[in-house]
């Protein structure tokens, strides 16, 4: 997913990006130790395409989408010739893939978590990915698990995710989730990785509906809720028009303040209200 299966690696000169970033950026000496890691790859001979190094115009490479040192980490030679390529060898690819993730936790065997079913009158200030319970805990509020759950369960410390806000799926997310969140922190990818991953084994499917019909805020409409809720003394941070913990946390007092389920999802619903209050 990070490359398209491994069809768009990017068309970048790497060490050239590096250099930029190295002269004039905002994070110049992270640019800088990448595009060192970068001229060793080179150097070691892991990549014998054409010209140097393809790759994001940030320094990201291979069908995996790895930084330079991400790559001198967990890249892994599968196939036995000597080079770790994750630019033209898929094998290498998904190994090296499989590496970073076994070292960010992901435990063999156990499931990322599962979709589950909210009772009436169910807090949805809960549904924080900051805030964790055992299994056992979620059960004991009413919380009811899609599938059968097994015993090592009960006691994994589960956070609750509504991905579309309280009208759409709410669902149960175990370590194996936030060892997915390492390589990719968004919510969003780390379920489309999840879910496609159980279509192989014929899951992977949710049984609640998506509010298809909920417009989904510009990158100026984000800004905007940004700056009304910052107006209003809830503190979102920099109006940037990413929508994360700051923000989320904003969003959700604000509909505890209206009476609304605060599910800490924006909306355009939300933003009306905030130009109405102002």
């Amino acid at each position: 997913m990070e490359s398209n299966f491994g069809s768009n690696i990017g068309n970048k000169d790497v060490v050239r990006s590096l250099a930029t970033l190295a002269w004039h950026g905002r994070r110049a000496v992270f640019a800088r130790e990448q595009l060192l890691a970068a001229l060793q790859i080179l150097q070691q001979g892991h990549y014998r395409g054409p010209g140097s190094l393809p790759g994001s115009w940030a320094g990201a490479m291979g069908q995996t989408q790895f930084m330079p040192t991400t790559f001198q980490q967990h890249a892994v030679d599968f196939d036995g010739d000597g080079r770790r390529d994750i630019w033209q060898t898929s094998i290498d690819a998904l190994a090296s893939t499989a590496n970073y993730l076994r070292k960010s936790g992901w435990q063999s065997g156990q499931r990322w978590g599962m979709e589950v079913f909210l009772p009436a009158g169910f807090d949805y200030a809960l549904a924080d990915p900051g805030l964790r319970k055992p299994v056992s805990e979620w059960l004991a509020l009413g919380v009811q698990p899609g599938v059968p759950l097994r015993t090592s369960e009960m006691g994994q410390s589960a956070s609750l995710l509504l991905p579309a806000g309280y009208r759409g799926p709410a669902l149960l997310v175990l370590d194996n989730f936030r060892a997915l969140l390492t390589y990719n922190n968004s919510t969003s990818y780390a379920l489309g990785v999840a879910l496609l991953a159980g279509r192989f084994s014929g899951d992977g499917y949710l049984r609640a509906g998506w509010p298809l019909d909920e417009p989904q805020l510009s990158l100026s409409q984000r800004m905007e809720l940004q700056q009304r809720l910052n107006a209003l003394g809830y503190n979102t941070g920099n109006p940037d028009g990413i929508i994360g913990f700051n923000t989320r946390a904003a969003v959700r007092a604000l509909q505890q303040h209206l009476g609304w389920p605060a599910d800490g999802q924006p909306t355009v619903r939300l933003l009306d209200a905030l130009r109405r209050m102002q």
